[in-house]
């Protein structure tokens, strides 16, 4: 199977759907943010990893308490994966921190800052 297959793109999107679903609805941890999305998920070819991409609102700390959080229920979100997604082999799930929107708010408002001072 190639990386970017169809299969392996339609996986990504149930895995990326189910993951949120998850997060939001069944995690009780208190060190998880509430405004977690997950960005992007990324399930190898042989189905054994993925890479899901996480962004958090909120201060540094808030962020590491949340990838901390989410790691400690790695194995319930596992479980609960293998319970809703029908897959031969449930993907072993590594979180990471991903601070594009976080980026992307910051460079807004710069440009927004330069913006206001040409104006003046």
């Amino acid at each position: 199977m190639r990386k970017n297959s169809i299969k392996n793109t339609r996986i990504n999107g149930e895995v990326l759907r189910e993951l949120s679903s998850i997060i939001h609805g069944e995690i009780k941890d208190p060190r998880i943010n509430p405004f977690t999305s997950v960005v992007s998920v990324e399930v190898a070819p042989d189905l054994k990893s993925c890479k899901a991409y996480i962004s958090v609102l909120g201060d540094e700390k808030s962020q590491q308490d949340t990838i901390a959080g989410l790691k400690s229920a790695e194995g319930y979100i596992r479980r609960k994966l293998a319970q809703n997604i029908n897959l031969r082999n449930t993907p072993e799930i590594r979180f990471i921190l991903d601070q594009s929107i976080e980026y992307g708010v910051n460079m807004s408002k710069l440009i927004d800052d330069v913006n206001r001072q040409q104006d003046n």
